[in-house]
């Protein structure tokens, strides 16, 4: 019979290989999602604790996972204040603080931080980007656990690390947390982009949010006008993100569809014209006036396309 620790690690292991998985077919998980954990010798082993943010398994003798959930607003939108739910991962040069739970530095959740910490385990951190929305970030690290500040300091490993190596220089968390900036920008961006329009493609009304992607207007590499902000993207499904970006169809500041003559000439199957058949149609726009595609942008993306003709 393996030992405890020896038992941990081939728990961890599997819980590790899981998310991954998950992760691979899904893409951003759900609460959903994350609810059946994973089964190890025919027994189910939960991923988180659905009330609690801090996790340790019965069967295991560290800590799995950790977990930030996304609030759910109320008058307001929740895309509202995402930047402020993840302004210190923006803001952050290599590490992120995780608050305690509760007062008390004394008690379980608290000490399997600490324990974590002093351990080097490797752990999952289900980053929230919406809510009932998951990133998962394996491995993560505790780097830090302070008493008074009620927080832990949290390291993320390097995405592609196929080892789970502790990242024990400043250059590898620096590194490791430029990934994670990356990787919730997008994702951040999508979910706020495709909720504003009620989960369908601004073109085709498609209801199919697998399907679908977050197209910039202004591309994110454009420090004037390539925030990742909801007036700056367009629910579009594949096929169309493909022809927008492509200069195949184009918007103009009055929501207006134009199709590209290279298209409109052509006579190839039904796609194509189901394609030439949105000249001149309008953009679907969310219900919330102040998510609309912003003017200027479409303006300037409008007369990309034009420079294609």
């Amino acid at each position: 019979m393996a030992s405890v620790p020896d038992l941990d690690q081939i728990l961890r292991a599997t819980a590790f290989n899981a998310v991954k998985a998950l992760a691979a077919v899904r893409g951003d998980l759900t609460s959903a999602d994350l609810k059946p954990g994973f089964e190890f010798e025919g027994k189910r082993v939960p991923l988180v604790n659905p009330q609690r943010g801090i996790f340790k398994p019965q069967q295991m003798r560290y800590l799995l996972s950790i977990r930030t959930v996304f609030p759910r607003s109320g008058a307001r939108v929740w895309y509202d204040d995402q930047r402020q739910v993840h302004r210190q991962i923006y803001e952050g040069d290599e590490a992120v603080d995780y608050a305690f739970m509760g007062e008390n530095p004394d008690a379980a959740d608290n000490r399997w931080l600490r324990e974590a910490m002093e351990n080097r385990v490797p752990v999952i951190y289900f980053l929230g980007i919406s809510p009932g929305m998951y990133q998962a970030y394996v491995p993560t690290f505790v780097i830090g656990w302070d008493a008074k500040s009620l927080k832990a300091r949290v390291a993320f490993g390097a995405v592609e690390e196929s080892a789970l190596e502790f990242p024990a220089t400043e250059v590898e968390r620096r590194y490791a947390l430029r990934q994670v900036k990356q990787r919730l920008h997008q994702a951040s961006f999508r979910e706020a982009v495709i909720t504003a329009y009620d989960g369908r493609c601004a073109v085709s009304r498609l209801p199919e949010q697998r399907l679908l992607d977050a197209a910039h207007i202004i591309e994110d590499k454009n420090e004037i006008l390539g925030q990742a902000m909801v007036p700056n993207g367009i629910p579009l499904s594949k096929i169309h993100h493909v022809a927008f970006d492509a200069h195949l169809i184009g918007i103009d500041p009055d929501f207006r569809i134009h199709v590209s003559k290279k298209l409109l000439i052509q006579n190839d199957g039904p796609l194509l014209e189901t394609l030439k058949k949105l000249h001149h149609q309008k953009l679907h726009l969310p219900e919330r006036k102040k998510d609309h595609p912003d003017r200027e942008r479409l303006l300037v993306r409008f007369d990309a396309f034009r420079g294609y003709e």
